[in-house]
């Protein structure tokens, strides 16, 4: 069975970090091991939030107690996202150097949670150098959005060769494989948005209808759901289209239910068998 070592956020109230990724993976099969970063009332887009921000520390001995069962060899991949600051950036890059000394076969995939199109960076000062610096070089696969591809390479992409040029970049750093979520090229339906996924075995785009609200955790779930699709070992162009048929049919689900927050519950039989489907095309 897939083992996945998740350290990540949690909210008791909605979905997002670990409180989107845990169901999901354990619905979709995968046994997941949350560690967690904080542990918030709710998401932080709300007007306040209560609850605590664990140290790095705490992190660390969570990893440690789980060591000494001598069960991390069992891991197969670390999932990460939001990282809160640089300290606990610098405990998660020990972790998973713990990890792979454990089981050298185990992956990093890295969600460099920063910012976005429309709102600019939204982490601590120091978070997004320490991502640049630090998380790329070490990751094995790194899901950005299009404004932290940008960041993360220094470039200014415009269309999907510019795309394609900056995951190139950084796959020149470190990672093997990398998944651009919300691509919007110059060109493309306005009414649509693309993911491009870019790996050893070539590139692929898949394009979706844009659904016209924002999410809080989608980022987090799709992570989740690439991941485990990779694990699975689906092609990279299956792993690519089974995401967002999956994250679409439950966004879509969201919406009809008007939900806030993700409609993970409703909507879990859309992550075995999503109701929709896209073209996967090949890019390269």
């Amino acid at each position: 069975m897939t083992t996945i070592l998740s350290i990540q956020s949690s909210v008791a109230y909605g979905h997002v970090g670990n409180s989107a990724a845990t169901f999901p993976l354990m619905r979709l099969g995968v046994e997941v091991w949350p560690v967690l970063t904080v542990h918030f009332s709710n998401n932080t887009s709300y007007p306040s939030k209560r609850g605590p921000l664990l140290a790095p520390s705490d992190v660390a001995e969570v990893v440690t107690g789980i060591d000494e069962l001598g069960v991390l060899p069992q891991v197969d991949a670390v999932l990460t996202g939001y990282q809160g600051a640089p300290e606990m950036g610098a405990e998660i890059l020990r972790i998973v150097a713990l990890v792979k000394e454990r089981n050298p076969k185990a992956v990093w995939c890295c969600d460099p949670v920063m910012g976005d199109v429309g709102r600019g960076m939204y982490v601590l000062p120091g978070i997004p150098e320490f991502m640049r610096d630090h998380v790329v070089p070490a990751a094995d696969i790194l899901t950005p959005n299009h404004y932290e591809l940008d960041y993360l390479t220094g470039r200014e992409t415009h269309t999907v060769a510019d795309v394609l040029g900056a995951a190139d970049a950084l796959r020149a750093q470190g990672p093997g494989t990398v998944l651009v979520t919300s691509v919007v090229a110059e060109g493309a339906d306005p009414d649509t948005v693309m993911m491009v996924a870019v790996g050893e075995q070539g590139a692929w785009s898949v394009t979706t209808p844009l659904l016209e609200r924002s999410f809080t955790g989608s980022g987090d779930l799709t992570a989740s759901v690439f991941l485990a699709s990779l694990l699975e070992d689906e092609s990279l162009e299956t792993a690519v289209g089974r995401t967002a048929a999956v994250v679409y049919s439950v966004l879509e689900k969201t919406t009809e239910l008007g939900r806030r927050e993700l409609a993970l519950v409703p909507a879990q039989d859309e992550l075995i068998a999503p109701s929709h489907t896209f073209e996967v095309r090949r890019l390269r």
